[in-house]
């Protein structure tokens, strides 16, 4: 069986946006965001550093890509109810 290692996640920026990204390694990406060298997004130093709000796991890039446009596409608030209703203590 393939090893689930294909990440949708959701970072909180320093100044309370949300940031959702595709990764293979989650602890590398954050550290990548909160060095100044990830995302555009994250680039900016108001919005650093960045702390991992929640994450999916995947089997394979496409469904973790695909969760993340489907994602990008709520609101705010919806996120945050996604989020709320999906955050389990075996997902964190």
């Amino acid at each position: 069986m393939e090893k689930a290692n294909h990440y949708m996640y959701v970072v909180r920026c320093a100044d309370d946006s949300l940031y959702t990204g595709y990764t293979n390694d989650l602890d590398k990406r954050l550290a990548t965001h909160n060095s100044g060298k990830g995302a555009k997004y994250t680039r900016i130093q108001s919005r650093r550093p960045v702390e991992l709000l929640y994450h999916e796991t995947f089997l394979d890039k496409s469904s973790a890509m695909s969760a993340e446009a489907l994602f990008k596409r709520k609101t705010r608030q919806q996120k945050l109810d996604y989020i709320t209703k999906n955050l389990t203590p075996d997902k964190e």
